[in-house]
């Protein structure tokens, strides 16, 4: 008996090394080298500067550092995430405690008799129990595994919600600071066509300026309010969204107005294509590819026998003061195996959901890792292109400016008529307004080039 004990566990542990689940092996990508729209830039800031982690921080704004900050911490979507990865470590936790045996302790008392009994009898019963399946097939160890898959693909999933959270933060503050911008220049303007307006008031009380050129003059000066007003609302409503984020109530947070400060981090050149690894959602997809994997081999694991171990070793009598009796002892050992021997293919049907299951993870995965390549894509390109196009927009603002400030000058002088200066003056407040919002749009790719990249773009750990 003692010899069989001993042989017991040793051809367990033999057999536990028959896994029939398939071995892992990452999906192979189309992942070039290099990004085609990186190529031949030259950064106007030292890279060493650009750290990943708190991102924002390039940005060099206290105010956007203190809200961004605070995402993690207050925002209700990665409160949910982080909800749902302490419960996917738990999974993990209790997959694990399949490998090993299950102990029991248990305890009885009964008094039974009757009218037809010769007499009423006690009977006491005390034993310490066990029982452990053997993962002979590596059905407990492959449900591990899966489990452990799932919870990096839920950690993973944390550190997405939490850089969505915060990338959005970035970009409503953006947009907050650029209408902080656009209302500081919308006083200036409205300043400016009030004393149009009044220039025009008295050519027209002078006889020297018709009554159509005063009505043009109100009609400018109205737009202009009435355009404040607009980006009045629309700061108030990034003001809102961004108290959202930090899981405040809207009427319990306000900003103040500022004018924008924020620098647009300059992307070094040869951003390797290797940095899409570590954003989150790539990485995600790629450890649901290895849940699904482990899924194959529990279905196979179906094929084969299940066997249990059992022992357990106790105390039986009649009275209870010699219940643990050396004399009283009982002891009990058992082997069981189980076999499907017909199922009608319901085990070949669940093997092939599995395959399919796996499939379509691997097909998710690789079209995550294309569609993560063209959005870095897009953004170097929108980088590139807005820097260019902020250039042309402040040519185009100064020459308006010098444009609107020469007919009036005209005019003042009786050389032109009103609508020319009114065109000018449209003209230059239009360019103004276009050079503030590519500077806002640059700013913005930097974010959108940021999240595109799971962070930032340096190469470390």
């Amino acid at each position: 008996m003692k010899q069989t004990l001993r042989l017991l566990p040793l051809a367990a542990s033999l057999l536990a090394g028959c896994a029939v689940g398939p071995a892992y092996q990452t999906p192979a990508t189309p992942l070039p080298a290099h990004f085609k729209e990186a190529e031949g830039w030259q950064p106007a800031a030292p890279a060493d500067a650009l750290e990943r982690g708190p991102w924002w921080t390039l940005f060099g704004d206290p105010v956007l550092n203190e809200l961004a900050a605070n995402v993690e911490v207050s925002n209700q979507n990665v409160a949910a995430a982080v909800a749902r990865y302490a419960q996917a470590r738990a999974i993990v936790a209790e997959q694990r405690a399949s490998l090993f045996p299950t102990l029991n302790l248990t305890g009885s008392a009964d008094r039974s008799g009757g009218e037809g009994a010769a007499r009423t009898g006690n009977q006491y019963r005390a034993s310490i129990g066990g029982s452990w399946e053997p993962d002979i097939w590596g059905r407990l160890r492959a449900g591990a595994s899966g489990a452990a898959a799932s919870a990096q693909a839920s950690a993973a999933d944390l550190a997405s919600a939490r850089l969505s959270a915060q990338g959005e933060l970035a970009l409503n503050y953006i947009a907050l600071r650029q209408s902080d911008y656009q209302m500081q220049l919308l006083d200036t303007t409205v300043a400016g066509y009030e004393r149009v307006q009044d220039i025009t008031r008295n050519r027209f009380a002078a006889g020297i300026a018709g009554h159509a050129d005063v009505l043009q003059a109100e009609t400018q000066l109205a737009n202009a309010r009435a355009d404040r007003l607009g980006v009045q609302r629309q700061r108030a409503q990034l003001e809102h969204a961004i108290a959202v984020l930090l899981g405040k109530a809207p009427a319990d947070f306000t900003l103040a107005p500022a004018a924008p400060r924020l620098a647009v981090p300059d992307v070094p050149p040869g951003v390797p294509s290797t940095l899409l690894q570590r954003r989150p959602d790539i990485a995600a997809a790629e450890r649901r590819v290895a849940a699904a994997n482990a899924q194959i081999g529990i279905a196979r694991s179906a094929y084969f026998p299940s066997l249990d171990l059992s022992a357990s070793y106790g105390f039986g009598a009649s009275k209870a003061a010699g219940l643990f009796s050396a004399t009283n002892s009982l002891w009990s050992l058992g082997l069981s195996a189980a076999q499907t021997l017909f199922n009608a293919g319901a085990t070949g049907a669940r093997v092939d959901q599995a395959r399919a299951g796996h499939d379509l993870a691997v097909a998710q995965y690789r079209q995550s890792v294309l569609a993560a390549m063209a959005d870095v894509e897009d953004q170097l390109t929108a980088t590139r292109v807005l820097a260019e196009q902020q250039e042309l927009r402040r040519r185009a603002s100064q020459a308006a400016d010098q444009v609107e400030q020469q007919l009036f000058n005209r005019y003042r002088a009786g050389q032109v008529g009103y609508t020319e200066v009114v065109t000018a003056q449209i003209s230059a407040l239009n360019a103004r307004r276009a050079l503030a919002q590519v500077q806002a749009d640059r700013q913005t790719a930097a974010v959108a080039l940021i999240q595109a990249l799971g962070g930032g773009w340096r190469n470390s750990p």
